[in-house]
């Protein structure tokens, strides 16, 4: 199995509910500090997320506890959000992408966070309600079987949430699906740039920690326009960026990168 050609893991049902449980301890933790994901490059902080592309003045307004350092990007700065978009974050965790997302779009607008853990929707929904974000709401799901109607958004957003799913496909069938015609997808995720063995593949902590998921920039290219998505791309750090890799997502070859398509028809 390589990074051009990865499939899915045995067990898609065991993978998730083992995602289910380690982002469970996340949250109920406050970050990742003491949980399975201490550590790991899924285990930011302040400076993390600033280098990750968010403004100081971004992560400053934030609600408290919003910003888990749980990222490998910045969505809402792959996507120009216009006022009253409806915005639609799959894996939304404790809601930092969701608040940002919201005060784009806007009093007209209307964001909807999808998670499936149901310890990260409380964080969220506290959140929003000690920051006032009346536009924003928060879904227990799955981002392979999304709550939410045909064609009601506008925008769909994710971050390094993906890469954790066992069936990549559906979750791109799911954006696909909800998105309005001329609807567009902005993913921050790590991509594969090299073989992932199984073994590596199987390890439950290589998984969950955002690294043995990721799928290679070929297969996610095709996996998108195989839905229906065009004018998808799919950009890599530079080289240089790929150089002396310190973190677990790293050291397979994991990295973050940019993932962006457009459902035609307007």
């Amino acid at each position: 199995m390589t990074g051009g050609r990865a499939a899915s893991p045995p067990r898609p049902d065991g993978i998730r509910e083992q995602v289910r449980e380690w982002y469970g301890t996340v949250a109920s933790h406050g970050g990742c500090c003491g949980s399975p994901l201490a550590g790991t490059s899924c285990c930011g902080d302040l400076a993390t997320s600033l280098d990750l592309g968010y403004a100081s003045e971004e992560i400053a307004g934030l609600p408290p506890g919003a910003d888990l350092g749980l990222g490998c990007g910045s969505p809402t700065r792959l996507v120009a959000l216009r006022a009253g978009d409806v915005v639609l974050d799959l894996g939304s965790g404790a809601g930092i992408d969701c608040f940002l997302a919201a005060k784009k779009v806007g009093p007209r607008g209307r964001v909807i966070g999808v998670d499936m853990t149901p310890g990260m929707l409380s964080r969220a929904r506290a959140g929003a309600r000690a920051g006032g974000y009346r536009t924003v709401e928060f879904r227990l799901g799955e981002m392979e079987h999304l709550p939410v109607p045909n064609g009601a958004v506008d925008v769909v957003i994710s971050n390094c949430a993906v890469n954790l799913s066992p069936d990549k496909r559906s979750v791109y069938a799911e954006a696909y699906r909800v998105l309005r015609p001329g609807g567009r997808l902005a993913v921050s995720d790590v991509i594969a740039t090299r073989p992932i063995g199984r073994i590596d593949r199987d390890d439950p902590a290589q998984w969950c920690s955002c690294s043995s998921g990721a799928l290679g920039a070929g297969p996610t290219r095709t996996l998108l326009r195989e839905v229906g998505f065009v004018d998808v791309r799919v950009d890599l750090p530079p080289a240089a960026a790929r150089a002396a890799p310190r973190s677990p997502p790293a050291s397979l070859g994991a990295l973050p990168a940019s993932i962006r398509a457009t459902k035609p028809g307007k």
